[in-house]
């Protein structure tokens, strides 16, 4: 996979109803994003993609790529997502720096002020009952959920990349990594890296 950006895609100018619908789609996804933003990445690939177009595959796998490659949070993907809606919506020049910015503040204000807050609260009701059984449960039991929500993003992402046998190499690449990842404390940013190289040099 390689990290460049994707040409800006042609589609039709985003209605205000559009801009409404992009908006609370990241305010009810910000409640399901067990284990961080990523674990979403298969239902936005849907939305974004496959139900409305306003993203085509490479500019959504670009985009977690370079964000996850970059320093500070993996939240910052959906930042670059809602870049692309609006660079698609508006195309080049002003018009599509402006709209994607305000594709940036939408994705980025919907999917962190409801999580946010409700983090808040549960985060302060689970210390102060961390010792219920249910709690302790609770907790025990969120941890495959998790590791299911991130083995589906592996997958959309290596799917868009063409049937599963005749793209053999990245589906060992994965496997690979997800087995580093597992077994081994090797820092996620040599595993980017040798995607990336790989990409580059087309081997997978």
């Amino acid at each position: 996979m390689t990290t460049a950006m994707p040409a800006v895609a042609a589609m039709a100018p985003l209605t205000p109803l559009d801009w409404f619908h992009l908006f609370m789609y990241y305010m009810s996804l910000s409640l399901l994003a067990v284990g961080g933003a990523i674990s979403t990445a298969p239902d936005m690939h849907r939305f974004l993609v496959e139900r409305n177009g306003w993203l085509t595959d490479p500019q959504f796998n670009a985009s977690i790529a370079i964000a996850q490659a970059a320093p500070g949070p993996n939240v910052l993907f959906i930042a670059l997502l809602g870049w692309n809606v609006g660079i698609n919506a508006g195309g080049p020049g002003a018009a599509g720096w402006a709209l994607g910015l305000l594709g940036i503040a939408l994705c980025m204000v919907g999917v962190m002020l409801p999580s946010s807050l409700l983090t808040w609260q549960a985060t302060r009701w689970g210390h102060r009952n961390r010792n219920r059984r249910s709690v302790r449960a609770f907790k025990q039991g969120m941890a495959p959920v998790v590791i299911g929500l991130l083995l589906a993003t592996a997958w959309v992402l290596t799917r868009a990349h063409g049937p599963e046998l005749s793209n053999w190499p990245l589906w060992t690449l994965t496997a690979i990594a997800a087995l580093l990842v597992w077994r081994t404390k090797l820092h996620l940013l040599w595993m980017l890296g040798a995607g990336a190289l790989l990409g580059a040099l087309g081997w997978v």
